[in-house]
Formats: C-alpha cells, sequence, structure tokens
C-alpha cells in the first residue's frame, strides 16, 4: 500500500520521529494533499515551529481550531476542493477536560482543578504531555467534521515516549508512593492534617513538613486522593486511548533524515511500533540528496563555457572550474552516505513496509505551494532520483 493509499484508507494518519528531521512538515504536507483532494483534514501539531504557520498562511498556530482560507491555495493556483484546519495541543486545557469528564462530582472536580499540585502537574509532570496528545487525537477522532486528522507527535528525544504515555501516566498515579499518601489521607481527619496515618506515618510527614512545609503536603495528598476519586475511570479511558491507537483506522508513518544518528533511531522506533502491536505503515525519508551526474564535457570547455559569467569574479576560469568540480565531489559524498543509510533502513524494515524519499531541497518549505511540492514526493506523483 503506497503512502497515497494509506492516506486516502485510513482517517488518522500520525507521524512519529525525533526531532529535527521534517517530521511537523511532512504532516502538513501530507494535510495540504488530502485537503486538495476533497477531504475535511485537521492537522494538529504539538510544538509547532512559527515557519509552519507562515507555510499555512497563518499568522500562528492557536490552541482552537483556525481554518486556512481557501484564498491562499488559490493564489498559488491550487484548486482547493476539501478543507484544511491546524490546532496545537493546550496540555492543560487538555487536562482539565479529561478531569472535567471522569470527576463523579462538581466538589471532587473543582476540588482537583484548583489544587495547587495539580496547577503545576498538569503541565510538567511526566508523560503529561504526550498522554494529552493522545488524549487529544481521542477526542477529535469522535468529532464527524473530519474526515481525516493528521497528528504530528511530541519532538522527544527517543520518540517513544506517546506510545507508553498512558501506561506511564497511570504509574506515576498509582505509585506506591501516591497509594501511601492516599491511605494516609484517607484514614485521617481531613480537617486535621497532623493526625494523617499511624505515629509512624505522622513522623516521616512531619520530617518532611520541616524541608517542604505542612501546607504543601497538605496540597500533595489532596491532590492524590482527588486524583483517586477519579483513577478507576481514568485507568479505564487510559486504556481505551491506548486500544484507539490499533485501531484499522490508525496509520502510523515514521519520519526521518538520513543521518546515521536519525537512521539507527527510525530503526528502534519501528521496531517499537511492531512490539506494541502498530502497524508501520510508512516512512518517509527526508532530506536525502541526489546522485548528481558527472560533468559531460572536459575541464578546458567547461573553463570556456563559464568565462563570459566572471567578468567580475577574482577568481579564473580555470580556478571556477576547479572549485565546482570539489563542491560536486563533496554533493556526490553526501550523496552516496545518504544512499547507504537509506537502504540500511529498507533493509532492516523489509519490503512490506511502504518507503518513500523526499530530496533535500535548496530552499526551506515557506508557504502551501512549498507544502505541495513535498506532498508530491510523499504520495508519488514525483520521486526521488536515485
Amino acid at each position: 500500500m503506497s503512502l497515497l493509499e494509506i492516506l486516502r484508507s485510513h482517517r488518522v494518519v500520525v507521524t512519529v520521529g525525533s526531532g529535527g528531521v521534517g517530521k511537523t512538515t511532512s504532516a502538513a504536507a501530507l494535510a495540504v494533499h488530502a485537503a486538495l483532494e476533497g477531504r475535511r483534514v485537521l492537522c494538529l501539531t504539538i510544538d509547532p515551529a512559527r515557519r509552519l504557520a507562515n507555510s499555512l498562511g497563518l499568522s500562528e498556530m492557536t490552541t482552537s481550531e483556525q481554518e486556512v482560507p481557501k484564498e491562499l491555495f488559490a493564489a498559488h493556483g491550487l484548486e482547493l476542493k476539501g478543507s484544511l484546519s491546524a490546532m496545537m495541543l493546550d496540555t492543560k486545557k487538555t487536562f482539565d477536560q479529561l478531569i472535567h469528564n471522569l470527576a463523579s462530582d462538581a466538589e471532587s472536580r473543582d476540588r482537583i482543578l484548583n489544587n495547587e499540585i495539580y496547577q503545576y502537574v498538569s503541565n510538567s509532570l511526566a508523560g503529561t504531555q504526550e498522554y494529552m496528545a493522545m488524549e487529544k487525537l481521542f477526542e477529535v477522532r469522535k468529532d464527524p467534521s473530519w474526515d481525516l486528522i493528521v497528528l504530528d507527535t511530541p519532538p522527544t528525544a527517543n520518540a517513544l515516549d506517546f506510545l507508553d504515555a498512558p501506561e506511564r501516566l497511570i504509574g506515576t498515579i498509582d505509585s506506591p508512593a501516591t497509594r501511601w499518601f492516599i491511605q494516609a489521607f484517607e484514614t485521617s481527619d481531613r480537617g486535621a492534617f497532623g493526625a494523617l496515618l499511624s505515629k509512624g506515618a505522622s513522623l516521616v510527614l512531619s520530617g518532611l513538613a520541616k524541608f517542604t512545609g505542612a501546607e504543601f503536603l497538605k496540597q500533595v495528598a489532596e491532590f492524590i486522593a482527588g486524583l483517586n476519586d477519579l483513577f478507576g475511570g481514568f485507568r479505564a479511558h487510559a486504556t481505551e486511548v491506548s486500544e484507539a491507537l490499533r485501531s484499522d483506522d490508525v496509520a502510523f508513518v515514521v519520519v526521518t533524515s538520513p543521518h546515521p544518528l536519525a537512521i539507527r533511531e527510525a530503526v528502534f522506533f519501528s521496531d517499537r511500533l511492531k512490539e506494541a502491536g502498530m502497524r508501520r505503515d510508512g516512512v518517509i525519508v527526508n532530506q536525502v540528496h541526489e546522485l548528481l551526474p558527472e560533468p559531460e564535457p572536459e575541464a578546458d570547455e567547461l573553463a570556456r563555457m563559464v568565462a563570459p559569467h566572471l567578468e567580475r569574479s577574482r577568481f579564473s576560469p580555470e580556478e571556477a572550474v576547479e572549485r565546482m568540480f570539489t563542491a560536486l565531489d563533496d554533493e556526490r559524498m553526501r550523496a552516496v552516505a545518504d544512499r547507504v543509510e537509506t537502504d540500511r533502513l529498507r533493509y532492516h524494515l523489509g519490503e512490506e513496509v511502504n518507503f518513500v524519499e523526499v530530496p533535500a531541497f535548496e530552499e526551506d518549505v515557506h508557504d502551501l505551494l512549498a507544502l505541495h511540492r513535498v506532498s508530491k514526493y510523499l504520495t508519488g506523483e514525483l520521486s526521488s532520483a536515485l
């Protein structure tokens, strides 16, 4: 199945990979192509660079849906048959909404939302951003307004965090330490923090209070107890979110570059997807240098050809040609190195994984027309010279 077929036959496409390999650009290009074909597309990104908003013709990415005006496509000679909207993740807002949905009553909900510890961890707890990305995807996936949702996952160091996010967040909440706090809180008089459990526990807490303050420990205890109130629902919901990632309508596309480190990460991440029971539907290798051919004319003929263009240059025609050959050799060496690495990735993944290469462009991807150009390589309309 080609990347174009994957795009047409799935409702959710998740681009995954480490930072700096063109993952966000690839996600936007796929979204642009699907919108041009006639689908109602939402491009959901996590930590977008400002140039992505500029590429889509938007002044900035916001946490609410922004539709890219049809006129912007028309200005580049592109006929928009569907629609394209973009938004970025608001981690805290998504977490707040999850608390709203799972709390048993308004009092429990407000006790968590107004807790000072929650105010911190809703933005900073390990795995929160990654889990909320999955939560937001789970939410918009149920919205019939969208024919296709393209998710650009967080640019993490090892690109694995979002896979483990539900389990990691549950593990953080349901750890021995948090269970101890819950037990302490529930067996005490909630109005008297000093009576929090047995004498042994009181001694421990008293010692901690000397460093953190009793009020801080009270906030921690109330926060954890509040989470315990909705923990059963949270665990079931996190499991549902995790299972949704394995649905038939969700496709995963690994994005990488030919850099050896990026290739190693792509191999590792691809294997991790397989281990997690998720398909490796496609692989995109960006910024691949093409193997340029050697020039047919001899050096002296080339010198005669370039001489008219060097009237104001400090180099002689012969020196200019020599520099040109040096630059060509450097470019060809980079192309050979890229070919070695991409072939290594192909060999590891096997023939069953769709493989797409996008050449290294001289200019940056800065507008809808450039994204459309990238999409032609992704969907096979154009192919990189091998």
